[in-house]
């Protein structure tokens, strides 16, 4: 029973390793289309832009509805 509560407790080291794997090939291939300032603007638009979308989608599900 030891050995199982001792493999549960890996999993969280796994996933932060996971996470942190999938961050690392995300954002170094933007990092470096970033030195290029017509790029660069581009990508911070469209996070602004993506940012945007996400927080008026979530206000409009969480929001009451409108009465009729």
């Amino acid at each position: 029973m030891r050995d199982f509560f001792v493999n549960v407790t890996r999993y969280p080291r796994y996933l932060i390793a996971f996470g942190l794997g999938v961050l690392n090939s995300v954002v170094e291939p933007l990092a470096q289309r970033g030195r290029n300032p017509v790029t660069a603007v581009a990508m911070v638009g469209a996070l602004v832009s993506g940012l945007l979308s996400v927080g008026l989608v979530l206000r409009a599900m969480v929001s009451p509805a409108p009465v009729a």
